[in-house]
């Protein structure tokens, strides 16, 4: 039997799941945030419906996998990238697919590096978040990390543009 696309893309990437795509993700209902607060997971309650927010990076990802896969949200299960949705209709190959992802992962873990040489490491923060804290904590006269806030700008405005080209389209 041939590996889903899911299996065979989805699985290298998490970047949906992670906290580089999304700082959170809206969920149906109350009843469906009660659920995955059951599972440990942090929920935020959202004022407008009631459903709550799932806070990224999501708990339940353990490396690049799901492990509440069958008990996931219904905004996990209906959601496909733009890349997932170009190598379903055929606009894009498995492989080249594969080294965007592999690219986008390269590219985000050089932010992560910067953050953290930066003096901040909050791994629970969206990587936008992340990014942001490093930089308005690391604000000196010292040259050395002035030039390294500088490179952290430019390595997440890149990665921002790739993200929002490959995975989230416009």
């Amino acid at each position: 039997m041939k590996p889903s696309l899911t299996d065979t893309l989805c699985t290298r990437c998490g970047l949906c799941c992670d906290g580089s795509l999304f700082a959170d993700v809206e969920l149906a209902s109350g009843d469906e945030a009660s659920a995955l607060e059951v599972m440990g997971l942090e929920i935020e309650d959202d004022d407008d419906d009631g459903g709550g927010l799932l806070l990224q990076p999501c708990g339940a990802l353990k490396g690049r996998r799901c492990s509440i896969y069958p008990h996931r949200p219904d905004c996990c299960r209906t959601f496909a990238c733009r890349l997932l949705q170009g190598v379903e209709r055929g606009m894009v190959g498995v492989e080249r697919a594969n080294e965007k992802i592999a690219e986008a992962l390269k590219r985000i873990e050089r932010v992560k590096e910067l953050v953290v040489q930066l003096g901040t490491g909050a791994e629970l923060l969206p990587l936008k978040e992340r990014c942001e804290e490093a930089l308005t904590l690391s604000e000196t006269a010292d040259l050395e990390m002035n030039q390294k806030r500088a490179e952290l700008q430019a390595a997440m405005t890149a990665v921002e543009r790739l993200l929002q080209a490959t995975f989230l389209g416009g």
